[in-house]
């Protein structure tokens, strides 16, 4: 497979989101190019040999993204978005968690196999404003990209789109040898792919974009900049890619067709790399790929496309000749063994609009759905019983570990996710088998990932547990009490939350 070149998205494209009754097509904005912004690496508060401390805030600001008026944006530790945070596999890690926001907010570690549900920062784990909160623990997984966003039910998607999102790159000494890109800002590089409408005075109105089915904006913000160019000085380029959007997919390629080599998933690297043209990122999913631009020399442009659209321009300087190949061997993977006697989960994604579910029920913060022991290997198969025609890709997300892909409707998976993944996207009328394992005790949530959708209540938890010890117990949030603090917070009346922009919970139905 190393080899071969894929030239298409994979995904079924009558599914595809431009068929949608509610598609925002990307446009090219006015405004003139100016350079990539690259979120700077968030500086530890303190390190040793063994622990290191960091403190993320989130805070509101304003941000410079078109000309004139500022926007009013979130961010962790800046005005949108956040800082990079770099986390080291085997090292202690502290994080003071600040919230100077005048909402509650959770801070979800998307893709880090932490404990739940407290570390893990779902809904159960709420930062009121002016309240600061303590969490530690010891990443266990292979390098990848993660990413922190908010995730208080049942504002999530509300949150995200205000700007609380930021890359989480995790690294261990395997990766480190290996001879790829892994200068950071020069030629390793995040790329958080979002979209969003801008009205009056350069604004955000999430209210009046709202769509259940998921918010999307004509214009391309790619790390909160728009037309943005970035200085090519080397002749890889590594881009560490998040579709960090509530509901936009991101079907990408270069100018000139030319060919990328997808080295990561999202939540390891691939066994072998992919040769692509194409590439198809659902929501939350995220993927590494190198750019090799031999051939290429000082003054030419390469353009990285969404569909039609051209989202960055890569400006090629001079660059040093890159002699040692790219390893034809990235990744081991010891997939753990399903006992024949090992139940299959089954995992059923329904509905559009008001009406997602899953297994035919709405999200209740205090109902746990399904249980599962620690160290367990076992099949889940996760259903979208939309039709295609008139349906639509749900990205599906398990909290709190990683996953591998076991088929898709009895076939084999796309053959850019043999690697582990926390998030798959999946067809219309598809069956996608996963072969799960948890390896810490807690709560987790596992979604479909076009936000709008999980706070829709297209969401179910599940508790694993030591089974050679009794069952803990845990303080689960209540909706009342979510929905009481939000109302307090923005001056309204509980009932009025749909239309303040947040799911009316009981006019969909859902389960309080």
């Amino acid at each position: 497979m190393a080899n071969e070149l894929f030239t298409d998205y994979f995904f079924d494209e009558p599914a595809f989101n431009t068929h949608d009754g509610g598609y925002v097509p990307l446009v090219v904005d006015p405004a003139p190019a100016q350079p990539l912004a690259i979120p700077p690496l968030l500086q530890p508060d303190a390190e040793t040999e063994t622990d290191v401390w960091y403190t993320v805030t989130a805070m509101a600001g304003e941000t410079q993204i078109l000309p004139g008026a500022k926007t009013r944006t979130w961010g962790y530790n800046a005005s949108l978005l956040g800082q990079t945070i770099v986390y080291r596999v085997g090292k202690h890690i502290h994080v003071t968690l600040q919230n100077h926001l005048k909402e509650l907010t959770t801070f979800h570690w998307h893709g880090l196999a932490v404990s739940g549900p407290y570390v893990d920062g779902g809904c159960h784990a709420p930062v009121y404003p002016g309240e600061s909160k303590q969490i530690d623990f010891t990443l266990d997984q292979p390098a990848a990209t993660t990413w922190l966003h908010a995730h208080p039910c049942p504002s999530t998607a509300e949150q995200v789109w205000h700007g609380l999102a930021t890359m989480v790159i995790v690294k261990d000494d395997h990766e480190d040898q290996l001879p790829l890109p892994h200068t950071y800002g020069v030629d390793d590089i995040p790329l958080v792919l979002q979209d969003r409408r801008f009205h009056a005075d350069n604004q955000w109105d999430y209210r009046a974009d709202y769509d259940p089915d998921g918010v999307q904006g004509p214009t391309a913000m790619i790390n909160g900049t728009v037309n943005p160019v970035f200085d090519v000085t080397t002749q890889r380029l590594r881009l560490r890619l998040l579709d960090g959007a509530n509901r936009r997919e991101w079907r990408l390629h270069l100018s000139d067709d030319l060919p990328f080599t997808q080295i990561a998933g999202d939540s390891s690297l691939l066994p072998e790399p992919v040769r692509l043209t194409k590439l198809m990122l659902t929501c939350a999913e995220r993927a590494e790929v190198v750019l090799d631009f031999a051939g290429y020399h000082d003054g030419d442009e390469v353009r990285l496309y969404s569909d039609d659209v051209p989202i960055v321009t890569f400006r090629i300087h001079a660059f040093a000749a890159a002699t040692t190949p790219l390893p034809a061997h990235l990744l081991t993977i010891h997939a753990p063994q399903v006992a024949a006697t090992t139940p299959i989960r089954q995992i059923v994604m329904s509905g559009m609009d008001e009406e997602v579910m899953l297994d035919g029920k709405k999200f209740n913060m205090q109902r746990i759905d399904a249980t599962q022991p620690v160290g367990l290997a076992q099949y889940w198969d996760v259903t979208n019983t939309n039709t295609m025609h008139g349906g639509m890709v749900h990205p599906f997300h398990v909290h709190g570990t990683q996953f591998l892909v076991v088929s898709r409707n009895g076939h084999a998976p796309y053959p850019n996710e043999h690697g582990y993944k926390d998030t798959v996207g999946v067809n219309p009328g598809e069956t996608v088998r996963l072969l799960v394992r948890f390896d810490l005790p807690g709560v987790y949530m596992y979604h479909c990932h076009i936000i709008e959708h999980e706070d829709g209540g297209m969401m179910a938890q599940i508790q694993t547990y030591d089974p050679n010890r009794p069952m803990p117990h845990y303080h689960l949030m209540d909706m009342d009490t979510l929905m009481k603090a939000f109302a307090t917070e923005r001056g309204i009346d509980p009932a009025d939350l749909w239309m303040a922009g947040m799911d009316a919970y009981h006019e969909m139905g859902m389960e309080m």
